[in-house]
């Protein structure tokens, strides 16, 4: 009987370690649906069923309204890329080797935590003893300065499906680029390119904000697939190979963007009798 009294004694120790090992539950439930989550695979295209396809690169400018959820301080998107990439869950490829968008380059694990940091050495003169000594102040990657986004994308029309359908091809964080001096914008910096469909997964698992319901859980994936962004057009397939800023600035740059966006959604209204 003794001895039955101190197995029991001991599990219930054993069960309070236990939950006071564990972390308290911060809501009223458990979310668990977006880390279980798995990606649906695209549909098969026939290249015989392309009927008509226009490649186009956009913009995503994090400080538009409807992009805020790009910024959202407990886990901005930028941290969920950057962190994988030095991780080395996804590859990520060098934006310098033309223009990245191409993944030609992969960019070493080791060179994508120095993006964004920097080390810095000054001489300084102790008030105490007036010895001048060296001073070192590390920079640490700062997830702010990033404030776009550039995405390459494929529309496709399906004769199959008689469908247009889009597939984006890869995903471009852009930082600011910043005089170390005077802090004034020197203009974008592209950091790397990802292959859109090996990130696919690793945004599947990880919740955004939703900001009409904390109950309906969106993951990053859903959000691009939903196309529930803000977006310019920056870049079509042309002859030239040039961007809409080569040829067009301004109010000009943006009413070219929107020709653009209306040529492919006339491109499809045509294709139907009313």
């Amino acid at each position: 009987m003794k001895i039955v009294k101190r197995m029991l004694l001991a599990l219930a120790v054993a069960s309070t370690a236990v939950a006071v090992a564990q972390e308290p539950l911060d809501g009223a439930y458990q979310k668990v649906l977006t880390k279980e989550k798995e990606i649906i695979p695209y549909d098969y295209i026939r290249e015989a069923d392309v009927f008509w396809s226009k490649r186009i690169w956009r913009t995503i400018d994090t400080r538009e309204k409807m992009n805020l959820a790009f910024r959202y301080p407990q886990m901005p998107l930028i941290d969920i890329i950057h962190n994988a990439a030095k991780n080395g869950e996804i590859t990520v490829y060098d934006a310098a080797v033309d223009n990245g968008d191409q993944f030609k380059l992969v960019m070493p694990v080791g060179d994508i935590s120095k993006i964004g940091a920097s080390t810095d050495t000054s001489m300084v003169i102790d008030p105490v003893t007036l010895d001048e000594k060296q001073v070192v102040s590390v920079t640490e990657f700062d997830p702010l300065k990033v404030v776009k986004y550039r995405l390459k994308e494929d529309w496709v029309f399906d004769e199959e499906t008689s469908t247009l359908m889009v597939r984006i091809i890869g995903i471009c964080p852009v930082m600011e680029k910043v005089d170390p001096n005077t802090q004034t914008i020197l203009g974008d910096q592209p950091m790397y390119w990802v292959y859109y469909p090996d990130l696919r997964p690793v945004l599947a698992k990880y919740e955004m904000f939703n900001p009409k319901n904390d109950a309906i859980t969106l993951s990053w994936e859903d959000l691009f697939e939903a196309r529930k962004f803000q977006s310019y057009i920056y870049k079509e397939s042309n002859v030239y190979d040039r961007m809409i800023m080569e040829y067009a600035t301004g109010i000009d740059g943006l009413l070219e963007s929107d020709r653009v966006k209306n040529e492919i959604f006339t491109f499809e209204h045509d294709l139907w009798n009313y």
